[in-house]
């Protein structure tokens, strides 16, 4: 049974809200190295703050049909450069039970044990759904910044709790809250938070989607200007510092009722494939920008969320609200690059879902972040085709960009134009595709 401090996968109920075929035995093998992981591993792989995405190879592989030899291959290679974990303070940890105190040790990395402890604790005593209730969705100021972290760290956070809830696994549960609180705020309170003020109160009818959002955007020069190559974070240091009300302007229009979450929820998938995709340079390989891949792996948990019945629907559209929000920043932040839909449109679908997913799962030196983008993609196109009409992307070209993230073994990395291929020595993703000067790397397209 799985507790807040044991993780236990089973095989009937724990599919998740996306799945490919189990292979025997793979729950078992998961389920001992997700325990593996939680008790010897940190949050943070090194002191530059990079994720442990451990929870997130394994779970999504998992979901994809990986075998137990496949499951122990990727535990194996990305445990290598974890780092151990970090002992825990029961004072602290007991301290932790004054608000005052807690809040204290919100943001700092070595704290994140104790946080661990505290949240196990605390969801043996409550449940996921009060843990949750309380700590994230109450509306007091300690709630309010948790709910802030949670948008934090590229949306790891939240994703680390997407996986918790949809694999019904509370140690993963305490271990995304424990992450949160080691997190910044900055983005909540600087941009969330205000356009939320803005906007006024929930459960509005949005008038905007966020693909006719995203089309004003592009053509908004002061928003283009707010970001430039040598900043150090694009969206505190760029749009944050140089446009922020024109920011939030443009967050606050995205807002959500109870009728529209369906439709809503289909928008926000398709607008961030769709933007993640087609960022492209035609002279150029085709690469998928790592920012922009988080806004798409975070969205499948989104379908979980929505359906969640211990949260109420204030909560469940603050969520989805400020996804949508997340998504519209994220794209300003990489320079709101061009985007060329006929790149998707005419890109050849050469191999099926099967193979892709059994591709992207037998990845030689995936650290999770390709499988959870191809298992995001899948679970996208069932989610948006019934709300496909007037949508960029739609049809068969969902299989078509799980064709584009994947490596091409048949093709030497330098004629290649698939977007992992090379990745030993070149990297498997661009970063910031709306610079010039990210692509100054990669090769020009091979022309036949």
């Amino acid at each position: 049974m799985a507790i807040a401090t044991k993780i236990h996968l089973d095989p009937v109920k724990d599919k998740g809200v996306y799945s490919h075929g189990f292979q025997e035995d793979a729950a078992r093998t998961a389920s001992q190295v997700l325990q593996d992981d939680l008790e010897k591993h940190h949050v943070f792989f090194n002191d530059e703050g990079f994720h442990n995405h451990i929870v997130h190879g394994i779970l999504s592989i998992y979901a994809l049909g990986a075998s137990s030899e496949q499951i122990l291959a990727h535990y194996d290679r990305n445990k290598s450069y974890q780092r151990p974990v970090l002992p825990t303070n029961p004072d602290v940890v007991r301290d932790m039970q004054d608000r005052t105190k807690f809040q204290q040790h919100l943001g700092k990395e070595e704290s994140y044990p104790n946080f661990l402890a505290y949240f196990q604790q605390a969801i043996d005593a409550q449940g996921v759904g009060g843990v949750l209730q309380e700590y994230v969705f109450a509306g007091d100021s300690r709630a309010e910044t948790m709910l802030c972290r949670l948008y934090g760290g590229l949306l790891h956070p939240i994703i680390h709790l997407g996986f918790g809830l949809e694999f019904n696994q509370p140690a993963i549960v305490a271990q995304a809250l424990a992450q949160a609180a080691v997190h910044d705020d900055w983005m909540g309170r600087d941009l969330f938070l205000p356009a939320e003020k803005l906007a006024g109160e929930g459960n509005t009818s949005g008038t905007k989607t966020s693909l006719e959002l995203l089309k004003e955007i592009q053509e908004n020069q002061i928003l283009k200007d707010s970001v430039k190559w040598t900043d150090t974070n694009r969206i505190r240091d760029g749009i944050l510092a140089r446009a922020p009300q024109e920011m939030i302007k443009y967050a606050a229009q995205y807002t959500v009722s109870k009728e529209q979450v369906p439709e809503r929820l289909a928008d926000m998938i398709n607008t961030v494939v769709y933007y993640t995709a087609a960022a492209q340079r035609r002279d150029k390989e085709i690469k998928i920008d790592f920012f922009f891949i988080h806004c798409v792996n975070s969205a499948i948990f989104f379908s979980k969320f929505m359906d969640l019945p211990y949260l109420d629907e204030k909560s469940k559209l603050r969520l989805l609200e400020w996804k949508g929000r997340m998504d519209l920043v994220m794209y300003v932040s990489r320079n709101s690059p061009s985007l060329l839909l006929d790149e998707v449109s005419k890109y050849p679908a050469k191999d099926s879902w099967d193979t892709v997913i059994s591709r992207a799962v037998a990845h030689p030196t995936d650290d999770g972040h390709l499988a959870k983008l191809v298992r995001a993609l899948a679970h996208g196109e069932n989610v948006c085709q019934p709300f496909e009409s007037g949508s960029p992307i739609s049809g068969d070209m969902w299989l078509r960009i799980g064709n584009m993230v994947l490596v091409a073994n048949s093709f030497p990395a330098s004629t290649a134009v698939d977007s992992t291929a090379g990745c030993r020595d070149r990297g498997m993703w661009i970063r910031s595709t709306g610079f010039d000067e990210a692509w100054e790397n990669f090769s020009g397209r091979a022309r036949l």
